[in-house]
């Protein structure tokens, strides 16, 4: 249920609202406005004995029922867009971010040569991965805690905010202490006990879609670390598993669009695992301006010839460089039509 409050109500109003709702046993989850405030109950079982109890106090303005399976994550919760603070850049506000950096953490040299490159060509978060899931056992695992390190030591000297991997709920605390942001691989989009974990992780989370999930499957994973108490969360389309494999993936690029419909979370492209080719992560990331998305996250290696992982789909850095130059058209008019939506909005 959505219980939107009349405007300027007391602190002691909402708060006997919030025993209303406490007393049918449902979860209470508030948003304060400048003027009003809206809280959201959640729960199980049939809410017309409490929405009518609602509806009949005088300092209630509107209670509704929300249709949506995901409750917190849905445009019905929430109609203006959720904005992530991170570090000195925004995700989901009116700059489009773009995330840029190799798949694995290899060495001291190579992660700071690409920071410094990624910086320089614009981008305003790093990428790299310390923990590795790989598809076989003897493939590159990461260097784990010893390439956080080298994540934090990158932060330092470039001011970049820092995006990788965790694993699993044992590793959520290490990740934090070094990251901005914890990153959910597609492995892991329906690892239950890593996303409840991540609720009290205290970082912004970006949830990949799985391989072979669906809009609604994406949301409901996101809704578990919203419900546990993190309402920091972006979501990642990066390509979905089809018959097709002339590409790593099928990059469901209309899923952006969507997802701007149905929820307030701000949503990320990711072009190289969509495509694993780098010959088409320059014409995609145009496409993921061009329709809307708030961020791009794309593999960028100083010698992707040389990379221990993913080396097919990582740009040289000179063509991140050209890549960046080449959005700024395209990001322009992502500009001004943010900047419409917002001035509508208001």
């Amino acid at each position: 249920m959505i219980i939107s409050m009349k405007l300027h109500s007391k602190p002691e109003e909402i708060e006997e609202v919030c025993q209303r709702i406490s007393d049918f046993g449902y979860k209470i989850h508030t948003i304060e406005g400048e003027e009003r405030v809206v809280i959201a109950a959640i729960g199980v079982g049939d809410v017309t004995p409490c929405l009518e109890s609602l509806e009949a106090m005088p300092q209630v303005e509107r209670a509704v029922r929300i249709s949506a399976p995901y409750k917190f994550v849905s445009r019905e919760f929430k109609k203006e867009r959720t904005r992530i603070r991170v570090n000195n850049c925004e995700v989901g506000g009116d700059e489009f971010i773009v995330m840029a950096g190799p798949c694995s953490v290899e060495s001291e040299k190579q992660i700071m040569e690409a920071a410094y490159s990624v910086a320089e060509s614009g981008a305003k978060v790093l990428r790299g991965g310390a923990f590795k899931p790989r598809t076989s056992p003897y493939d590159f695992q990461g260097m784990e805690e010893d390439g956080l390190k080298l994540l934090r030591k990158a932060r330092e000297a470039t001011g970049l905010a820092i995006v990788t991997e965790v694993m699993s709920d044992r590793d959520v605390e290490l990740v934090a202490e070094y990251s901005d942001i914890l990153q959910i691989g597609a492995r892991n989009m329906q690892n239950f006990a890593l996303l409840k974990r991540l609720g009290t992780a205290g970082r912004p989370v970006m949830l990949k879609r799985g391989l072979s999930s669906t809009i609604k499957e994406l949301l409901m994973s996101a809704e578990y670390i919203v419900a546990h108490g993190n309402k920091d969360v972006m979501l990642c389309e990066r390509g979905i598993r089809t018959f097709e494999t002339i590409t790593r993936n099928t990059c469901d690029i209309v899923a952006v669009p969507v997802l701007q419909e149905l929820t307030h979370l701000p949503v990320v492209l990711d072009p190289s695992h969509a495509t694993g080719k780098r010959n088409l992560v320059p014409a995609l990331s145009r496409a993921g301006v061009a329709i809307g998305a708030d961020a791009l996250i794309v593999e960028v290696h100083p010698c992707p010839e040389k990379a221990v992982s993913d080396g097919a789909q990582s740009l040289h850095l000179p063509t991140f460089r050209q890549m960046m130059h080449d959005l700024q058209p395209y990001l322009e008019l992502w500009k001004q039509s943010r900047l419409a939506e917002l001035a509508v909005a208001v």
